[in-house]
């Protein structure tokens, strides 16, 4: 959706409202219902932690992460874009899911995701706990097909059940491969790192198609070696990148639900994802933001600067297609 002009309505002017006051949108941008509730890449807030094992919070960490994107300015040097610009970016507020019932939870999510990719929109996803990444990637599936994933995360969330539960924030990626809703020729856990259950976990992660690149192999090969990779492994295909927060190092990200010591730093992870710029993305989410546990917004911060970049590429490749 555009103005009169042809131009997508853009955020606040910060040369008029100070960046700490206007509204709490995500980057201080228009609210879906502002620009006729249609947007190119709408910005969707899930706040649903009832999947975590271990410290619960999550459910705050979109808020937490739009508050820190006050600071957000409109040109992207990095990337040498203007994302707001180049593509109509809203923030479609928050999906309210049941936070007692699981199972009702992701079928809320998907069909809410739905709605949002029925209107043409790609999806920025903040959450909430990883348990979303399930209904979001369902919900992708069934525009684009089986669809490639990068995720990046601590933890490889591809084991089966706990405590009996099919659906929590360590098992989203063996339920979509079970599902047939994943690409399993082009998918890649990235940051992995920290002590497992047993190598079983990692045999059974290979069988279900995942490549592994660990934080040490981002600190020993680099950010640019690291993204050339994962570019080769994904092609063209439409791709999904899903970023839990604890992928970085608790010294770039100490609010979060199941911290891991030797992670990324936020350099890192903000320039694999620049190095993936070429890449078809279809949608993303960043999750796992404990805001709790967080210390001057270090983690919101960071989640808002991932956010960004993921939101920028998506407006690069809209404006392209446009063109």
């Amino acid at each position: 959706m555009t103005t009169a002009s042809n131009e997508p309505v853009g955020p606040v002017d910060s040369s008029r409202v100070p960046r700490y006051a206007g509204p709490a949108t995500f980057a201080r941008l228009p609210r879906l219902d502002e620009v006729g509730g249609r947007a190119e890449v709408a910005v969707v807030g899930v706040p649903f932690d009832t999947g975590v094992s271990y410290r619960p919070g999550a459910r705050f960490g979109g808020n937490a992460i739009r508050e820190a994107s006050r600071l957000l300015r409109p040109y992207n040097p990095a990337q040498d874009a203007s994302p707001f610009a180049l593509a109509q970016v809203a923030d479609a507020g928050d999906i309210a899911a049941n936070p007692f019932n699981i199972n009702e939870a992701v079928e809320t999510i998907e069909a809410a995701a739905d709605d949002l990719l029925a209107s043409g929109a790609r999806m920025m996803t903040l959450g909430g706990d990883h348990t979303i990444a399930l209904p979001l990637l369902r919900s992708v599936a069934k525009k684009h097909g089986p669809v490639a994933l990068l995720h990046f995360d601590a933890h490889l969330d591809t084991w089966d059940t706990y405590f009996g539960a099919e659906y929590t924030h360590g098992t989203p990626f063996r339920r979509a491969v079970e599902e047939g809703i994943l690409d399993t020729s082009a998918l890649s856990h990235v940051g992995t790192r920290g002590p497992l259950y047993g190598k079983q976990d990692l045999t059974d992660d290979e069988k279900m198609g995942f490549g592994i690149v660990t934080s040490a192999d981002v600190y020993r090969r680099g950010a640019d070696e690291v993204a050339d990779q994962l570019r080769q492994r994904i092609g063209d295909r439409p791709l999904y990148i899903s970023i839990d927060i604890d992928c970085l190092d608790p010294a770039h990200a100490p609010g979060t639900g199941t911290p891991e010591a030797g992670g990324m730093t936020s350099r890192e992870l903000l320039e694999i994802l620049r190095g993936l710029a070429s890449c078809n993305l279809v949608s993303a989410d960043v999750v796992e933001v404990a805001p709790a546990y967080d210390h001057a917004e270090i983690t919101a911060v960071a989640a808002s600067h991932t956010a960004y970049e993921l939101t920028t590429i998506m407006s690069r490749q809209i404006a392209a297609a446009r063109a």
